[in-house]
């Protein structure tokens, strides 16, 4: 009863003029993006943080996570018209939906992916209603030394469970550690890291300068390079009888859809999966128990639903642990972090405690985002058709520019600007490279939360670093940060075993 009492103040926040009205232009702008191939939310969510300078904190972060749900659902129109995903959370939704756009079943293939993704979404946000306060308990038990460890393992998880290249990871970790210490040392106000004497450093690196460098320019150049053929877009017939008759067919895959929206909800908080993971695990599930698996990748609608229930279910799994541990799940949500901390809302256990209005004032907003996102979806359909005809040529110099005006905004330096190029051209070189960019910007976030709470924390112990180990929450999550450390070696070490017994 107390979870509905804290949900329906949450509503009356939530449902204020301001606050409604952010959240619904969050979820068209979103869905825009989303659509956009070489966009996505990550992207989107990173160019557009300088505009919540124009609104209250509470309706700022509403407004960047509608633009995020709006994302989720905007992905799959390019991934089914093009045949191009507008990001890496709808790659699984071309297998089946770009195969239905080709026999003409267009409207299927997105009225699936809208429905599938509300599905998705609504059930995800009823499990993060009744998980969120659970976590948020222990809040009064959390130290620096607890702090320390979730940010111990939130690196550890991007390294033991990412499948990415391990040594590349780990450096760019340390790239975004190094570059989260330049400015003024918090303890005896030294500068340090200050390259060549160059004056623009003493304030440290802006999270938003990296943030839209790295996924404003960067992915813009490296979309850039990677589509350079054009692409045919399918016609597609959008009418309220044709919907109709389509969710007939849609109620044979509510199994897939419950399926998927539990397995990307619990993906979802993993701080090293995300929405994209989650939807390639979830098609791959909804394959496998299958009667008719031959059937997927031809244009099987079930192919449809299983991964957009699953990308929007962990893109609202991934806000979990962002809230209530301060680890955030995903990229996008790495970003948001960052707003919230912009912001001077510091997430974490404490946070439903301490800012009780903003949390669930949040959690209603997503409700109503998963709603005006499935109706704008639908509604307007012929007009993200029109916008996906603009070739990326000319939409790159638009992303340009607004990543110009992004980075320069809150500091007003031309000195961001200049950085904010190199990161753009660093991020370009590490895509090229095939080096992870995620790590780079979550170290760049919370690395300014570990290193007081690691350096209070030795102080408090007299610089005894079982401390780590000793006390009772925090031991178990160093315990479990440190063996997934080790797991890409033991990894390592046992598959040289078996090549030897091979051979």
């Amino acid at each position: 009863m107390e979870i509905l009492q804290h949900l329906s103040d949450g509503f009356l926040i939530a449902l204020q003029p301001l606050n409604l009205g952010v959240v619904i232009l969050g979820v068209v702008v979103g869905l825009f993006i989303g659509a956009m191939p070489g966009l996505g939310s990550v992207n989107g969510v990173a160019i557009l943080l300088p505009m919540t300078f124009l609104v209250p904190p509470t309706a700022a972060i509403m407004f960047l996570a509608a633009i995020y749900y709006g994302a989720m659902y905007g992905g799959a129109i390019s991934s089914i018209m093009l045949g191009i995903p507008g990001a890496s959370t709808a790659v699984a939704t071309t297998f089946d939906g770009r195969p239905l756009a080709i026999k003409g079943q267009a409207d299927k293939a997105l009225t699936a992916a809208a429905l599938a993704s509300f599905f998705g979404g609504t059930l995800s946000i009823m499990l993060f209603t009744g998980f969120a306060p659970a976590l948020a308990t222990i809040a009064l038990d959390f130290g620096d030394p607890e702090i320390f460890a979730l940010m111990l393992l939130a690196f550890a998880t991007f390294i033991g469970l990412s499948g990415d290249d391990i040594p590349k990871t780990i450096f760019s970790i340390c790239i975004g550690l190094v570059f989260s210490a330049v400015g003024l040392d918090i303890m005896s106000g030294e500068p340090r890291l200050i390259f060549f004497d160059i004056i623009g450093f003493m304030h440290g690196i802006n999270f938003l300068v990296l943030a839209i460098g790295i996924y404003g320019i960067g992915e813009m150049l490296w979309t850039i390079e990677i589509t350079r053929g054009e692409s045919s877009m399918s016609k597609a017939v959008i009418t309220v009888e044709r919907i109709l008759v389509n969710l007939k067919e849609l109620l044979k895959t509510w199994k897939t859809g419950v399926m998927s929206s539990v397995l990307g909800f619990f993906v979802g908080i993993l701080p090293a999966a995300g929405a994209t993971p989650g939807s390639l695990m979830a098609y791959g599930v909804a394959k496998m128990t299958s009667r008719n698996p031959e059937d997927f990748g031809k244009g099987e609608i079930a192919g449809v639903v299983a991964p957009e229930a699953a990308n929007n279910a962990a893109s609202t799994g991934s806000m979990l642990p962002m809230l209530t541990l301060g680890i955030p799940g995903s990229p996008t949500t790495a970003i948001l972090l960052g707003g919230m901390v912009i912001w001077g809302l510091v997430p974490g256990p404490r946070l439903f405690i301490d800012e009780t209005e903003f949390v669930w004032g949040l959690i209603a907003s997503l409700y109503a985002a998963n709603f005006f996102a499935v109706v704008i979806n639908i509604l307007f359909i012929p007009l993200f058709l029109w916008m996906l005809k603009m070739p990326f040529t000319v939409l790159a110099p638009i992303i340009f520019v607004l990543s110009l005006v992004g980075g320069y905004a809150p500091t007003q330096d031309m000195h961001d600007v200049w950085l904010m190029l190199m990161f753009g051209v660093g991020g370009y070189l590490m895509r090229k490279l095939d080096y992870p960019l995620a790590p780079a910007v979550l170290a760049i976030v919370l690395g300014p939360i570990a290193e007081p709470a690691l350096r209070q924390s030795l102080l408090i112990a007299n610089g005894d670093a079982s401390v780590f180990v000793t006390r009772p929450i925090a031991g178990p999550i160093t315990i479990v940060a440190l063996v997934l450390l080790v797991l890409p070696l033991l990894k390592l070490i046992r598959d040289r075993v078996w090549k030897r017994k091979l051979l």
